[in-house]
């Protein structure tokens, strides 16, 4: 075997004393370090009042947007609702009357083969569906 103690006691000396003298910055740089840092810290804004609507129901009305998540929220509701009166409505005596003419003119009777040729599987198989 070979021997792995050299007596490199004064190499091994240097690496410990490198180990526990850990580099210690300057006062001078982390004061530079502190400012730099306080500099470009967010400043705090005082916050902006909402606008409120003009009109007996103002408030109200503000209270039930924001309840809804505000003007957008509110359009999406009403997109919904117009989406689900005009299915109420019109109903759906047939499914297919949603997908119009995407399959062509007979969309409702349209057939996929999944697997061409299968037939003739089942011929030499000798199975007779």
């Amino acid at each position: 075997m070979a021997d792995l103690d050299r007596g490199d006691d004064f190499l091994e000396g240097c690496f410990r004393a490198a180990r526990d003298a850990g580099p210690v910055p300057s006062g001078a740089l982390m004061a530079r370090i502190l400012a730099d840092a306080e500099a470009e810290m967010p400043r705090a804004s005082a916050p902006q009042p909402l606008p409120r609507p003009a009109g007996k129901g103002g408030a109200m009305m503000s209270w039930l947007a924001a309840a809804f998540g505000g003007w957008r929220g509110i359009g999406g509701l009403a997109t919904a609702t117009v989406a689900g009166l005009w299915l109420g409505y019109a109903g759906l005596d047939d499914p297919a009357l949603l997908t119009g003419g995407l399959w062509g003119d007979d969309g409702a009777n349209a057939t996929v083969e999944l697997m061409p040729g299968a037939e003739v599987f089942a011929l030499a198989a000798g199975w007779e569906g």
